[in-house]
């Protein structure tokens, strides 16, 4: 499975690792100098569950800012894989091995715990007309990579932040004096941008297909307006938001495609169990 790294993400993995080491070493790794400084080694990196793959470009800078350890892969992002694996084989100065370890582990291990959890979205809503989104409720500072962990998993991206795309909201609404006059603001304001704009009620749903946005967030509607919803003619995509988990997703109306957002995908997230080990 080939995931293309997207340019956003790579804007953000330099500064990323470069914040996590300074954070780990500070004046220096003090248990590291324990070791011969000219000492060469090799290690492997496994994991000990079941997971999918992500992280490597964030693993791979970590000791391109440290220096001399080659990293050789096994596996690529997006892959599958059972307890056990063999992820990738590392050479190079002992010192450095040891000292990057617990920073790529961090990103690894979340990136991938990330991945795992969008895989099992993603697996769930396989055979239905469902598309599950991501949210913003990530983790500080690694937005780009748990956005791209998403992709890795089989899951699909909502807006990146506050910038890509308008999300008019309740509080939006009402500050501006209404949905109507909310969307076209945000014509007005910026035309190529994208617009998703949230309903509480299906007159606020018939107001906002008039408008044709983008998008349509149905916000905690229950079965009932959800099928409502889905007769109602709009030429904007629909989207699920709140009342409704990914377990029971397949109870959507089978009439039209539907997107799902949940923001369990990157905020209930479970580190992966992974290891290094000096092999020579």
């Amino acid at each position: 499975m080939t995931i293309t790294l997207p340019d956003y993400v790579r804007d953000d993995i330099q500064r990323n690792v470069s914040f996590a080491l300074e954070e780990d070493i500070r004046s220096g790794d003090i248990t590291a100098q324990l070791i011969d400084a000219n000492s060469e080694s090799t290690a492997t990196i496994i994991t000990r569950e079941d997971a999918v793959m992500c992280g490597i470009p964030w693993a791979d800078e970590v000791f391109r800012q440290l220096g001399d350890v080659e990293i050789e892969w096994h596996v690529q992002d997006g892959d599958r894989l059972t307890a056990e694996t063999t992820l990738c084989t590392l050479h190079g100065n002992t010192r450095k091995i040891l000292t990057g370890e617990r920073t790529a582990l961090n990103f690894l291990q979340t990136l991938m715990g990330t991945a795992t959890t969008a895989r099992r979205y993603a697996d769930a809503v396989e055979h239905t007309n469902v598309t599950i989104l991501d949210t913003r409720k990530t983790l500080p500072g690694l937005r780009a990579g748990q956005k791209y962990a998403v992709l890795c998993g089989g899951c699909q991206n909502h807006r990146i932040g506050l910038y890509d795309a308008f999300l008019i909201k309740e509080n939006h609404v009402t500050a501006c004096g209404g949905i109507t006059a909310a969307i076209e603001r945000a014509r007005a304001l910026a035309p190529e941008k994208k617009i998703i704009v949230e309903v509480e009620t299906l007159e606020e749903l018939k107001e906002a297909a008039r408008l044709k946005p983008d998008q349509i967030m149905l916000d905690n509607f229950s079965a009932w307006m959800l099928s409502e919803a889905a007769e109602i003619r709009a030429e904007s995509a629909l989207e699920v938001s709140g009342n409704l988990t990914v377990e029971n997703a397949a109870s959507l109306p089978g009439m039209r495609e539907w997107f799902l957002s949940s923001g369990a995908l990157t905020k209930h997230v479970q580190a992966m169990d992974l290891s290094l080990r000096l092999t020579s």
